[in-house]
């Protein structure tokens, strides 16, 4: 039987888009500002700086939480919430790509409930804490990948384990997301190329997922079709505005998407890889997504739906057009090419079949794959 639907939301409570919104930051309420940033480039570009004299204008106090890693660590979390706890800020704005957005949503989380020690508390919570007691969310990307601005999930690693523990709740979907493409137009090309298969990734594991409806179809269908493209326009030339802006909007519609209807087996495999491997997310499902695609079509549903997929792109073959664009992105076509040691590959097989097929985007994929499968696939990848 077809489970029950589930109730849609679409974002917080604004989302806004397009050339210049960045000054919608003018108007959001807020009497106190925690910024929430990763490395340096947001400061060298002068992004960091537009935002400050924007508070400084409305004469509004702000602290910085700076060097959010790749991947955010929970002691990064705690300690951000911390200075989050003497600062007391009444919005949290996080300015940079996925791994910040969700760095900033949990020490959110932590802000509000700091109760809360362990990252397990988090991942095991049942109700999920209340946000909004202290301060609202303000999401402001700077890739077109994550879609962490419209999400309901974040992606936060275990510093003992190193393993990566995915919670999603609709309490982290941010109240304010401003995707202003200027701050798009300094991301170095492969950045731009492997944020952008994530947003391809998420659009179509969104679209033949077992939870898919007709409202994040048309979601769906049209980022992979702005996607598929304008991302070599933009992987080309990042200077091109309408390539950016088209893939931040692209980026951002296929998170609505996925974040309603969730995912499939490509992002399990790249939660795992990523964990054992520390490697790019959005390069980890470029690479894996057509082999994803190929194994999916033993399911008449979803060959059905790869196939409307080709023909919305004037392809022939689904996965085909995923493998060229990634060459044409300079993307690896196997694992082995990020990952040389086959030995140790082959040793964690059994180990990272079990974690891929524990994922929770694993339940929501066409075919729920055996462990047994899941081993063969990865020897395919590798």
């Amino acid at each position: 039987m077809k489970e029950m639907m589930r109730p849609m939301q679409l974002g917080g409570k604004e989302i806004i888009f397009g050339e210049g919104t960045l000054q919608h930051l003018s108007v959001i309420p807020a009497q106190r500002v925690t910024i929430v940033i990763g490395g340096s480039s947001v400061k060298k570009n002068g992004t960091l700086d537009a935002i400050t004299a924007i508070l400084k204008q409305r004469q509004v106090p702000w602290n910085l939480i700076e060097g959010i890693d790749d991947e955010p660590l929970w002691s990064q979390v705690c300690q951000g919430a911390d200075l989050m706890h003497a600062f007391l800020p009444d919005l949290i704005v996080a300015v940079g790509g996925g791994s910040v957005m969700d760095g900033a949503k949990a020490m959110w989380v932590v802000y509000e409930h700091p109760e809360l020690t362990e990252l397990s508390q988090i991942v095991s919570a049942k109700p999920f804490p209340v946000l909004r007691t202290k301060a609202r969310m303000c999401c402001i990307p700077t890739t077109s990948g994550t879609a962490s601005e419209v999400s309901r999930s974040v992606v936060i690693t275990d510093d003992e384990s190193g393993m990566k523990q995915g919670i999603g709740n609709m309490e982290m979907m941010p109240d304010y997301a401003i995707c202003d493409p200027v701050l798009t137009l300094s991301m170095p090309p492969h950045i731009t190329a492997s944020t952008g298969m994530d947003a391809l990734t998420h659009a179509v594991e969104a679209y033949v997922s077992k939870r898919a409806n007709i409202v994040a179809d048309v979601l769906a269908e049209a980022a992979i079709t702005m996607i598929v493209k304008w991302l070599p326009v933009a992987f080309e030339n990042g200077d091109n505005m309408e390539a950016r802006e088209n893939m931040l909007v692209a980026s951002m519609i296929a998170g609505m998407s996925f974040t309603n209807v969730s995912l499939g087996i490509t992002h399990s495999f790249s939660h795992t890889l990523g964990g054992h491997f520390h490697l790019p997310h959005g390069l980890l499902n470029a690479i894996i997504l057509p082999y994803v695609i190929d194994f999916n079509r033993q399911d008449p549903e979803a060959a059905k739906r790869y196939d409307k997929l080709a023909q919305l792109c004037s392809a022939d073959d689904f996965a085909q057009l995923v493998r060229d664009l990634n060459q044409r992105l300079g993307i690896q076509a196997r694992l082995h090419e990020l990952i040389p040691d086959k030995e140790r590959f082959d040793s964690l097989n059994r180990m990272m079949s079990d974690m891929t097929k524990a994922d929770g985007c694993t339940k929501t994929n066409p075919i729920i794959p055996s462990v047994e499968a899941i081993g063969v696939l990865l020897e395919q990848m590798y």
